[in-house]
């Protein structure tokens, strides 16, 4: 029997103004609908009665969820590849532009099947790279050629060892999220640099597309964030908000899948469209994107 974790409480402010915004389907791997509901103070959402941490694993098995399986079935997926290699380099500029530094220690977190870990590594940054997918990390050792260790060596690393830190499209995965921020604090060095990718919730896409918007990935995701609940989450743990970048590609992506959730067809242009419109209106208001880094110092 699955088990389940029930909020009655904000699981970031703790307020009890919690209610339902909408019920979203696992369209990637189960079928199965899940509830997600907001927190009125923080504005914080987070997927209502997900599977708890001994549960979750089943809903990540397919071959289609392309973060562990590294699959290039369907076009989406295939454009997402052809992208890929243009926000790696994007990723280790930005990482550049905001340490100052062009080596160092770096540690990856969820790192997938390893292309951003092993694409850092021959830049010339020392890293170590956690993966809690036993198949993920498979692949990465066959694909990319890195050794990813399981994300419970995260608590075993020695404080202040690493000048950057990486979570592309992870902080929303993690079930024990206060934790998580309290270690993340604790592993930066003085000057170190903590890099937080994560969908937002008030972009336009997914105001367009409500319930059938992709970055939700109910269950997987466990929470939903917007640049005001993650701002309330940094200074609760006493970190400071240097930066907020936009990830432009990020809204073609999840709008063109969006748009075979919703209507059942890849439909390139509308979802296209969707996606350049999403990125024009959140032009003059970068927290508007569809996805956004944050980046974060001590």
């Amino acid at each position: 029997m699955t088990s389940t974790i029930r909020y009655f409480n904000c699981p970031v402010c703790k307020s009890d103004t919690i209610s339902k915004r909408l019920t979203v389907s696992d369209f990637t791997v189960s079928g199965k609908s899940f509830e997600i509901w907001e927190c009125e103070n923080c504005s914080f959402r987070f997927t209502q009665d997900a599977p708890d941490q001994a549960a979750i694993g089943q809903f990540y098995q397919s071959d289609n969820y392309i973060s562990h399986s590294n699959t290039s079935k369907g076009i989406v997926n295939r454009l997402y590849h052809s992208v890929r290699n243009i926000t790696l380099k994007q990723k280790r500029n930005l990482i550049s532009s905001a340490t100052g530094r062009s080596t160092g220690n770096l540690l990856d977190i969820g790192a997938g099947t390893g292309a951003f870990a092993a694409f850092l590594k021959k830049s010339g940054w020392r890293v170590t790279a956690l993966e809690p997918d036993v198949a993920a990390r498979r692949v990465a050792q066959e694909v990319n050629s890195i050794t990813l260790l399981p994300t419970d060596q995260l608590f075993q690393l020695p404080p202040a060892s690493f000048d950057v830190i990486t979570m592309w499209h992870v902080m929303e995965h993690v079930h024990t999220l206060h934790e998580y921020m309290s270690q993340l604090k604790k592993l930066l060095s003085d000057n170190g640099r903590l890099f937080i990718a994560v969908p937002n919730y008030t972009s336009y896409d997914a105001k367009k597309y409500q319930e059938f918007w992709a970055a939700y990935d109910v269950p997987r995701h466990l929470y939903h964030f917007s640049p005001h609940a993650m701002k309330y989450l940094l200074e609760l743990h006493g970190l400071h908000l240097a930066d907020v970048r936009p990830m432009w590609f990020d809204s073609f992506y999840v709008s063109l899948l969006s748009e075979k959730y919703k209507t059942g067809h890849q439909r390139l242009v509308n979802g296209g469209w969707s996606g350049l419109v999403s990125n024009l209106k959140a032009f003059a208001n970068k927290e508007r994107c569809s996805s956004l880094i944050y980046v974060i110092s001590r």
